[in-house]
């Protein structure tokens, strides 16, 4: 490694210590091409542009087609992930809309209502931002911006 390299990597890690990223997730696993949601069945990494997953303190990933499908995993995990709890959760990341990349879902700002529909139908759609989510939503006709300990399972069965 040249000393152009060795300082850039020693100045990317300085300031990943430095500056604590408040929406960025870890950078999550990558699906492989026979990885099944949990939820619907559906193979996952055919949709990376609405790619979630959950990691649980163990190590173990579970990936979604989108948020949706991370959201009734999460609020039934008894049904979906039998002896595991809440607890259990070392991270939750959803795709940003506009960027794609991977986002701590519990920092999220999601639409719902929009006319922008997920491999699954109506999703609730993720942002980084509130601006960036109002400014979607006004684009798309989206109905609520929530955010994540706001979605419950009756919200989620509206979306159809």
């Amino acid at each position: 490694m040249n000393g152009f390299h060795a300082a850039a990597r020693a100045l990317l890690v300085a300031l990943s210590l430095a500056v604590p990223s408040l929406t960025l997730a870890a950078p999550a696993p990558v699906p492989s091409a026979k990885e099944k949601c949990p939820v619907c069945g559906m193979f996952v990494a055919r949709y990376p542009d609405w790619l979630a997953s959950t990691t649980l303190k163990d190590g173990t990933t579970s990936f979604f087609d989108g948020p949706r499908d991370l959201f009734s995993h999460y609020l039934d995990l008894p049904r979906y992930a039998r002896g595991k709890t809440r607890a259990d959760i070392a991270s939750l990341s959803v795709k940003e809309y506009y960027s794609l990349k991977s986002i701590d879902a519990r920092s999220a700002f999601f639409v719902i209502g929009s006319d922008v529909y997920g491999p699954m139908g109506a999703e609730l759609v993720p942002f980084a931002t509130r601006k960036d989510a109002e400014a979607f939503m006004a684009d798309h006709r989206g109905k609520r911006i929530l955010r994540f300990d706001e979605v419950t399972l009756p919200i989620l069965k509206t979306l159809k």
